[in-house]
């Protein structure tokens, strides 16, 4: 569900177009796209593995509309409740609010047109059914292109069956990928022989031509031959298609070696990519040692039952869903699952552990990439660990341990929904008490960061009492913490400024120090700058900055240095300004931090006007406005973070008029978030209007103020 950009036609979105040959569909191409011009709603529907993904991706890719073509792929997603915060994630919308995911889907696309690929539906057909006629219906330039094995039936679809090919595209497919492996395989009656034998489903014909490495055609079909009777699976309702791709990926299973096939059942229990540490772990044991894994890996993707692919987090693989399904199956007829996914789910509680630790190291940004590649496992984890009788305890240390995730990635919205999840279970023993502890207070840190200030002081009210009831030095420090960081978005400074002194002295005491102890710092520090003592917010700033640059952290650093420019500014530097936003700018954009991107494009707007680019300047606030919404409440309804953009307005509307301001902010709310952030670092200007003269002396003595509530000076 990745956000990729297409090479071709504008807006294009996040589906890649393929680079093989796009054999023997031309002209269900032609007809599918003709269909969707002139419906709002089309599903392609079809048996698996006849290639529905695949004409759809092409289809989107082709026709994509102004906003563009988006892809979101279902299969990895089980929980039916989970089906629109996988359409967030996958358009790459960040929300930071309590709003419901299907509210943020229409605040965002209300002025989109785009095309939605809802890939995989047919496990989820009643959960999307409602999603899809709900978007349409108030959505009015939004397109939709369903794939599944049935129709959603919604009012107004259009259902496209799509038929495996004929004799002769099938042909030509096999031949063609046989050439792909570097044999040359001819057009005879062998090959026509096997493609009918196969329906002429796509996945068959490439699960064969996978084969021809090691037999040739007649051999191959002889083999198929002798597999019909014994592996044709289902009743006799069952669609004899479905039966005959069943028996191709059986017949493949029954080629493969036994320690092969034992590999493809186990590593049935990943959803989406993995990695080869993850399966030697996993699947290890019981028959196959860890050392053979690779070995026998490597086999399954010579054979086509795995794909390797390059990602940010390095090489990974992926198994295509039909092949995973049936190694499901033989997983579960061996008995082995439950401990199978027990495995996994250890993995992966293990590798948050470790991505925690390293959050505060300076492969942060290494640990940024490898989280997002695993989301969908670590989901998978997080639901056994609370469904499963005896995993609360461990779901409350996996979704608590993810805090960085939620909170430095821009995933609060779905860390919300786990944590909630978690601290409604009880633990399951006395030791677990200290996950749920820490859970309650990501939850608060959570909601805090989401503006919904009533349930956050809930949550760590809950913590600190139970803590100080446990004596748990650990979760009393941080639910003072995140009290004090409550009190600084809701503008009681003293008291923000009380708790966080004595929160940074607990956790001294303790010897706790990360990304969030610095956090705290910064927080601190902007209690005092607030209050006017910016030599004090400097120095806690700065400090902060020394330990960042000493351990490697980036993400708590850009928070310290959004204050010293705020600093900087106040102190009539705009020059220094700049230079500090830019940095920071740069690093919570790649973070996915919405938060401290919206933030600092705010400050960037003082700045700019102070240089005497008001029109700018109110582009920039345009830009923001248009964000905010996404993080809560504009500025968190913050007198003194509502500073900076007050003052900024008040400038720009002197220097341009209310009407040209106006235009201006409107410009800015048009751009999308990258193109905003483009904007805001001088990337994707127009061009500034020329400076009149002699201003911008003038706006630099302006800037000499500390930003109080209401716009006062001090």
């Amino acid at each position: 569900m990745q956000a990729d950009q297409s090479g071709e036609g504008p807006g294009a979105g996040n589906l890649p177009l393929e680079t093989d040959v796009f054999v023997g569909r031309c002209a269900e191409l032609a007809s599918l796209r003709q269909t969707l011009e002139v419906s709002r709603l089309v599903t392609v529907t079809g048996v698996g593995g006849v290639g529905k993904s695949r004409l759809a991706a092409r289809v989107a890719a082709r026709c994509a509309p102004r906003d563009g073509a988006w892809r979101v792929e279902l299969s990895p997603v089980r929980d039916p409740a989970f089906v629109d915060y996988a359409v967030v994630e996958a358009l790459g919308l960040t929300d930071h609010t309590t709003r419901p995911p299907r509210e943020t889907l229409l605040a965002h696309l209300a002025d989109q047109r785009l095309l939605m690929v809802l890939d995989g539906v047919e496990h989820l057909v009643d959960p999307c059914a409602a999603l899809v006629n709900d978007l349409l219906t108030r959505l009015p330039d939004l397109r939709v292109l369903a794939v599944g094995r049935r129709p959603l039936a919604v009012t107004g679809e259009r259902v496209f069956p799509l038929a495996p090919l004929g004799e002769d595209e099938a042909a030509r497919l096999l031949v063609d990928r046989a050439a792909q492996q570097g044999l040359v395989v001819e057009d005879g009656r062998e090959v026509r022989a096997l493609c009918r034998r196969l329906d002429g489903i796509p996945l068959a014909v490439e699960l064969a031509a996978g084969r021809l490495r090691a037999l040739s055609p007649a051999q191959l079909l002889d083999r198929l031959e002798d597999r019909f009777r014994l592996l044709t699976g289902g009743g006799r309702d069952v669609l004899p298609r479905h039966r005959t791709l069943r028996t191709a990926i059986g017949w493949s299973h029954e080629l493969c070696a036994p320690e092969e096939r034992l590999l493809w059942s186990r590593l049935s229990v990943f959803c989406g990519q993995f990695d080869l540490e993850a399966a030697e772990y996993v699947c290890s044991g019981g028959g196959l040692d860890a050392d053979d894994v690779l070995d026998v890996l490597s086999e399954l993707l010579a054979q086509s039952v795995l794909a390797r692919e390059e990602s940010a987090a390095g090489v990974r693989y992926r198994m295509l869903d039909t092949v995973r399904a049936y190694g499901a199956e033989w997983l579960e007829a061996t008995g082995d699952a439950v401990r199978l996914r027990c495995r996994h789910r250890d993995w992966y509680v293990g590798l948050a552990t470790w991505c925690e630790l390293e959050w505060f190291s300076p492969r942060q940004q290494e640990v940024a990439a490898r989280i997002e590649a695993e989301l969908p496992n670590l989901r998978r984890a997080l639901d056994h660990c609370l469904t499963e009788p005896d995993g609360a305890s461990l779901g409350q240390y996996l979704a608590g341990s993810l805090w960085f995730c939620w909170a430095g990635c821009g995933r609060l919205s779905e860390g919300r929904h786990w944590l909630e999840q978690a601290v409604r279970l009880e633990p399951g023993q006395t030791a677990g008490e200290q996950f749920r502890l820490k859970a309650l207070w990501v939850l608060g840190y959570v909601a805090i960061l989401q503006g919904d200030t009533v349930p956050a002081l809930a949550a760590l009210q809950e913590c600190r009492e139970e803590a100080e009831r446990v004596a748990n030095a650990t979760a009393v420090a941080y639910a003072e913490h995140r009290a004090g960081c409550l009190a600084l978005v809701t503008d009681d400074m003293a008291r923000a400024e009380t708790l966080l002194r004595s929160a940074l002295e607990r956790y001294q005491e303790i010897g706790e120090l990360n990304s969030n102890v610095l956090m705290g710092q910064v927080e601190l520090a902007m209690t005092r700058a607030f209050q006017g003592d910016l030599p004090d917010a400097v120095r806690l700033s700065e400090d902060v900055r020394r330990v960042c640059e000493d351990h490697g952290e980036r993400w708590a650093r850009t928070y310290a240095l959004y204050v010293l420019a705020y600093a900087a500014w106040s102190e009539g530097d705009p020059v220094r300004a700049r230079e500090l936003l830019t940095e920071c700018l740069n690093a919570a954009h790649a973070f996915h931090d919405l938060l401290g991107s919206v933030l600092t494009i705010e400050l960037l707007a003082l700045v700019t006007v102070t240089e005497g680019d008001a029109a700018e300047a109110a582009v920039l606030q345009g830009a923001a406005a248009a964000m905010w919404p996404s993080v809560g409440l504009p500025l968190f309804g913050s007198a003194y973070f509502h500073a900076p953009h007050q003052r900024c307005e008040a400038m720009a509307r002197e220097q341009l008029g209310d009407e040209r301001y106006e235009e201006c902010v409107g410009q800015g709310a048009r751009l999308g978030r990258e193109a905003a952030v483009s904007r805001a670092l001088g990337q994707a200007c127009e061009g500034p209007p020329p400076r009149p003269p002699g201003r911008a002396g003038r706006r630099r003595a302006d800037a000499q103020v500390v930003l109080r509530p209401g716009n006062q000076r001090a």
